[in-house]
């Protein structure tokens, strides 16, 4: 229809510049998880297939080594439940948003990923534009990126010897980026100050395999009590 259509444009045009920090960080961070999967043995096809079903970024890293290791299915899900379960909290943020969804909410709840919930909770919608629609199409831009990283470099994986020195902190810088970013639209900092002072806390005392459930959780009910004694 012809109302749906100009939306979806407008949505598109509105989400593509608030996209654009993603766009070059998961472009960077997909191609080497590409070529981690080629270089394991695995038919190139397979990366977009992950990255368009899984779409668990950290999660199909880790996957690799699971499936090479010939882990169960069982310990498999496990293993995803406990690098993703920080997604719930994720959820439960975004409630009041996803309410003015509408169709949008069934694909937005699958596409929540760290980074597409850092725009989500920092960006306002565009008066011309239906929230859902907005919402959707960031949310979709996002992907794609990571489908198209994914496939680059399962391409090239069988082609071009590829060095991984440094490509770790690729993912570290498009956080930073992210959090810049969210603090120049906020103007608070707050969030950012406790979010830093839990994962240090969280990283001394319990140490870095367990720390990130624990400053997530931390953050969280510091937040809560922060702001509840503000009002």
């Amino acid at each position: 229809m012809p109302g749906q259509s100009s939306d979806g444009t407008r949505a598109l045009r509105a989400a593509f510049p608030v996209t654009v920090p993603v766009l070059f960080g998961y472009i960077a961070i997909g191609i080497p998880f590409g070529l981690m999967l080629v270089k394991a043995g695995y038919p190139w096809w397979l990366s977009p297939i992950m990255s368009l079903l899984m779409y668990a970024g950290a999660g199909q890293y880790i996957a690799i080594g699971l499936f090479s290791a010939g882990v169960p299915l069982m310990g498999l899900l496990v293993t995803m439940l406990a690098v993703n379960i920080r997604h719930i909290v994720y959820g439960l943020s975004l409630i009041g948003q996803f309410r003015e969804a509408g169709r949008w909410k069934p694909y937005l709840v699958f596409s929540l990923t760290d980074e597409t919930y850092a725009i989500l909770t920092g960006v306002k919608v565009p008066q011309n534009v239906r929230p859902g629609s907005f919402y959707g199409m960031i949310a979709l831009l996002d992907q794609s990126y990571w489908v198209v990283g994914s496939v680059i470099g399962a391409l090239a994986g069988a082609f071009i010897p590829f060095s991984f020195a440094g490509i770790d902190f690729a993912l570290t810088a498009l956080f930073a980026v992210l959090l810049i970013d969210q603090l120049k639209r906020s103007r608070d900092p707050l969030p950012a100050i406790i979010g830093i002072a839990c994962a240090v806390l969280a990283l001394a005392i319990v140490g870095p395999k367990n720390m990130l459930i624990t400053a997530l959780a931390a953050s969280l009910a510091v937040l809560v009590i922060a702001r509840g004694r503000a009002r």
